[in-house]
């Protein structure tokens, strides 16, 4: 059941309704009781569906009847992904399945003919795993085709599995520092990334493919998120960039996907160290990227390309245009929500924000699993802050106690303690406000903060201290926050 629970709620209404019309189309026979069973998971009524279905307990039927419904699920989910997929693995993947069913056929022209297609793709592409099956089939069938030279193809398969080795090495590389950044919390990213590689005896070069060097640029920037420190990563990131942009254009081209997250990966890096006219710079870029290809990839993109536009405009004083870019924006975004929610809190408009936090209606597991928990902490210190704006007394100590609960070991293990620190006087301003102006509340804040240095400290970071700043100076807290960060 909680396989079930986790699939549907993973569903947006439209996939709802479109399973809903998947499963009438399936059904063979009057029994609607995988629909009935799949709506009341739907509303969240599942612990009482057994005796309504059936009209008593009946376990055994209730449990085939789940993991029929589980199975559907999965079919569904399947089945969906494969017809939507655009991709050119999938293309290339279907050239294969085609070019095989046409060899059965003995349709033996049109099968090489398709074969070849979808090998000359896959070499494009450094498709090291679909070659080789392209090879394998190649191999079978050469007795069938005098113009091929099969001592060719041997050659052609040895030097793929050689790629392929070093590709799987590359994997286990990646893995293993995922492992690292996850269990060694004190070693910075960068160093981390460097000495796995020089365990693995593999050097960031021009040798590395150009999906390798998105895969490592996206683990750099995906660890500096979780460590709340792009300054140690920078130079590697841009490391990475010039060996990807020395590399063929065509080659950028082919990988337009890739490319477009390139450049917003260093866009939000370039932002994350306040580097602003750079991150534009690589915004103006993905968007004429996003346009190519009679824009195959501008929706998949736009929430991306629209909220680092607007975290641009806001932190360079143009915060209306930066609230008026996110409150256009179609779509349903828990990223682009505490974005804007954000924007109008730092504006004083507390009441707006509010309404906008009281929109999030998932679980803080849900949004975890959906957005990490780097977000959730984020979604929880900015709604204490909104709450403390507005008096709201009862809610205030009840979430600064389930902060505590939630996340004091993980700031802990990952050495922030700056956060439980800055919630502590969070704490201590709201019990006694008067307190906060006093030399001594400033001294005491002063020293209990390690602070690395305004061009190195993450601009997030340096965000909420401004609230604590502005109270302190009775200043105003847009301004104190620009000051601190431009």
């Amino acid at each position: 059941m909680n396989i079930i629970n986790s699939i549907i709620n993973d569903f947006s209404e439209d996939e709802k309704r479109e399973f809903i019309s998947y499963l009438k189309k399936k059904n063979r026979r009057g029994d609607v009781k995988n629909l009935t069973l799949f709506k009341a998971i739907s509303l969240g009524k599942a612990i009482e569906t057994a005796e309504k279905i059936y009209g008593k307990s009946s376990k055994n039927a209730f449990h085939a009847l789940c993991n029929r419904l589980q199975n559907n699920l999965i079919d569904f989910v399947a089945s969906k992904s494969f017809s939507s997929e655009t991709s050119e693995e999938m293309e290339i993947m279907k050239l294969l399945l085609a070019s095989r069913i046409f060899f059965e056929h003995k349709n033996n022209k049109v099968a090489f003919k398709t074969l070849l297609k979808a090998e000359k793709k896959a070499l494009e592409l450094d498709l090291y795993s679909i070659l080789n099956e392209i090879y394998t089939t190649k191999i079978q069938y050469a007795h069938l085709n005098s113009n091929l030279v099969l001592s060719e193809i041997f050659e052609d398969s040895e030097k793929n599995a050689l790629n392929f080795q070093r590709k799987f090495q590359l994997n286990m590389a990646y893995a293993s520092i995922k492992n690292k950044i996850k269990f060694e919390k004190g070693n910075p990213a960068s160093e981390i990334i460097t000495q796995v590689f020089s365990d693995f005896n593999i050097e960031i070069a021009e040798t590395l493919t150009y999906k390798s060097l998105f895969q490592l640029m996206n683990l750099t920037s995906t660890a500096a998120k979780l460590q709340s420190d792009y300054n140690n990563i920078s130079t590697l990131m841009e490391d990475i960039y010039g060996i990807l942009k020395n590399k063929k254009t065509i080659l950028a081209e082919k990988h337009l996907f890739y490319h477009i997250e390139i450049l917003h990966l260093m866009a939000v890096a370039s932002f994350r160290n306040k580097q602003f006219k750079k991150s534009e710079d690589f915004i103006a870029q993905m968007e004429d990227e996003m346009l190519k290809r009679n824009r195959i990839y501008f929706k998949l993109f736009q929430e991306k390309l629209t909220l680092i536009k607007a975290m641009n405009l806001n932190y360079t004083g143009r915060a209306n245009e930066a609230i008026g870019l996110l409150e256009k924006f179609k779509g349903n975004s828990a990223e682009m929500s505490l974005s804007l929610c954000t924007f109008l809190f730092q504006q004083h408009r507390f009441n707006e924000a509010y309404q906008i936090f009281k929109e999030f209606s998932h679980s803080d597991i849900w949004f975890e699993k959906k957005n990490g928990w780097i977000w959730v902490l984020k979604k929880s210190i900015i709604e204490i802050l909104i709450l403390i704006e507005l008096d709201k007394l009862d809610l205030v100590f009840s979430r600064l106690n389930s902060f505590k609960r939630k996340f004091n070991k993980r700031l802990k293990e990952i050495g922030e303690e700056r956060v439980l620190t800055f919630m502590g006087f969070v704490n201590n301003y709201y019990e006694n406000p008067k307190m906060i102006t006093s030399e001594k509340f400033k001294n005491k804040v002063e020293t209990s903060f390690v602070w690395i240095g305004a061009e190195r400290e993450d601009i997030f970071v340096m965000s909420f201290y401004a609230w604590l700043k502005s109270k302190m100076e009775k200043k105003n807290l847009y301004e104190t926050t620009l000051e601190l960060v431009m």
